[in-house]
This record gives C-alpha cells, sequence and structure tokens, in this order.
C-alpha cells in the first residue's frame, strides 16, 4: 500500500479530540507555535506495517476518529482532507487518535459552503468531484469510510490496483462507486453495511456522523472514554490547563518532567530526516486541487 501523503486550530476538547495549537513564546519578539509532540506517528505507518487491521482493532480507531471528526463538525468545521496520513497516534500503549492538517479546512460559519475540488485522490468524494457547491461535512464521511475500509483491506477502495498512480481512472471509479471487497478480506455484515451505507454517490442519501455513532457496528467494543463522550459524559478540559497555563509553577512542574534539551534536539533531528524512499516517497504525497483534474 501506498502513501497519499500538522497542525491543528481547533478550540481546546478532551482526550479524545483534535489537540489545538496554542500560543508560545521563546521571547518576547520571537513566538513560536506550540504542538503536540505524536509520539506514536502516523495511522498509516501502522496499517502498512500490519498489512490490514481486524475489524475489532480498527473500530477501535474508527470510533475516536469519528468522536473527533464530529466535534470538528460541532465546532462548525469541516476538514476535507481526511485521511491516515492526516490521522497522528500518542505513544501509549493504546493509542489515541488526533486529527492534523487543517490546511484545506472549512468554516461553516465563517466562510462560505465549499465548492472546490480539494484533497486527495484516493479519499475524495463524488460530489467534491463536480465542481459545484457541496456539504463539507458529508464529504467528511465519505473520507472516513475510505479509511475505514483500507484500515480492514489494506488497499484502497477505487484504485485500481494494476495501476494505483492513475488518478483519472481513480476518479472514474470514485463517481461511479466502483469497489468491492477482496475474497480473502472477511468482513461481517454489519460492517459491510456500514461501509455500504458510507459509500453512496448521493450525498442527500449518504449516512450521516450521527447515524454512524448509533451504528450496531460502531457500538460494538466501546472503550470507557468513547462510551463516556458517547453518553455526554466525557470530561472536557481546558488544553491551556493541561499544559499548566493558568496554574501555580508548582502544579506545572507536577503534570510531568520537563524534557532535557538532548531530547528535544533529537526529535527535531529526527523530524528532519527525509522519508524512506526520497523522491518516490515525496512523489505519493498527492493532494489535489481544481487544476489537477
Amino acid at each position: 500500500m501506498h502513501r497519499h501523503g500538522g497542525e491543528c486550530r481547533l478550540p481546546p476538547r478532551g482526550p479524545l479530540h483534535p489537540r489545538p495549537e496554542g500560543p508560545a513564546s521563546s521571547s518576547p519578539l520571537a513566538p513560536a507555535p506550540l504542538s503536540q509532540y505524536a509520539a506514536g506517528g502516523e495511522l498509516f505507518d501502522r496499517i502498512a506495517a500490519a498489512t490490514r487491521f481486524s475489524e475489532e482493532e480498527a473500530r477501535y480507531y474508527f470510533q475516536q476518529l469519528v468522536l473527533g471528526v464530529a466535534y470538528c463538525h460541532n465546532s462548525g468545521v469541516c476538514h476535507r482532507d481526511l485521511k491516515l496520513e492526516n490521522t497522528l497516534l500518542d505513544g501509549s500503549a493504546q493509542p489515541v487518535v488526533k486529527i492534523c492538517d487543517f490546511g484545506y479546512s472549512k468554516s461553516v460559519l465563517l466562510q462560505s459552503a465549499p465548492k472546490s475540488t480539494v484533497g486527495t485522490p484516493a479519499y475524495i468524494a463524488p460530489e467534491v468531484l463536480q465542481r459545484k457547491q457541496y456539504s463539507g461535512e458529508t464529504a467528511d464521511v465519505w473520507s472516513m469510510g475510505v479509511t475505514l475500509y483500507v484500515m480492514l483491506v489494506g488497499q484502497y477502495p477505487f484504485e485500481d490496483p494494476n495501476d494505483a498512480r492513475n488518478f483519472r481512472t481513480t476518479i472514474s471509479r470514485i463517481l461511479a462507486v466502483n469497489y468491492s471487497f477482496p475474497s480473502y478480506v472477511r468482513i461481517t455484515p454489519e460492517c459491510r453495511d456500514l461501509i455500504e451505507s458510507i459509500f453512496v454517490a448521493d450525498p442527500t442519501k449518504r449516512i450521516s456522523l450521527e447515524e454512524i455513532k448509533r451504528h450496531p457496528w460502531f457500538l460494538k467494543s466501546l472503550t470507557p472514554d468513547v462510551k463516556s463522550e458517547l453518553e455526554g459524559k466525557a470530561p472536557k478540559p481546558s488544553f491551556f490547563a493541561k499544559i499548566g497555563l493558568g496554574r501555580s509553577k508548582e502544579s506545572r512542574l507536577n503534570l510531568e518532567p520537563p524534557q532535557e534539551e538532548a531530547e528535544i534536539k533529537s526529535i527535531i533531528e529526527k523530524a528532519m530526516v527525509a522519508p524512506k524512499g526520497g523522491a518516490k516517497a515525496a512523489k505519493d504525497d498527492v493532494d489535489m486541487m481544481d487544476n489537477d483534474i
């Protein structure tokens, strides 16, 4: 499976949701952004290493992704470029999903309705390709369906496996909703029903995010955090409180031990290393704009 390759600028939220950037400053004249480090890397890398996930593991990540995107939508923001590469994980034993890269996002409250063709070809919804006004929230649901499919199957639903880089073929298959489940992948009827409800060309007939949250497959094996979120009982700590701002110096120091300078430099050096495969890897990081099609 090849790569289709941030920042987060949403209001603060609890542990299941995108982490926002906050202001920080090394000096009064040199402000710097503050962003949480996702030690677990991209969800893409985890799937690539495993080839594909079991339904149980895929559901674990999908539940978190749905709740995170639901928070975005409830905040009036559609992402418009949801994909495995923009789904990060923290470094815990049971990884927490973090949504990043809001470069194509749009506010439904402050901006006009989306109508430009943006996103990544393999994940893009049919209506986005029509160059007409569309619902960014409904298009996000389609992209989440692609993410779920890839987690379960280990390949993209609308790409020609014999010519994966042929974007025109991918686009024609998306418009025709032409996909299938390989015979070697066992998918339960409930899971298949959810995917088929997402991959609907008419966005007005596509399953909504709220309906996904009530779907029988989604509601299985809920973690305590996800269950609390669905029941409206999840705590909502301030992001700035979580990093210690607004607390006493003693309280801030007790949050977690400070990082040594050498550790910080090591993290930065690793982040600056080019991806394996050099030019080929960079070529595979494709985002689509209007004049690409």
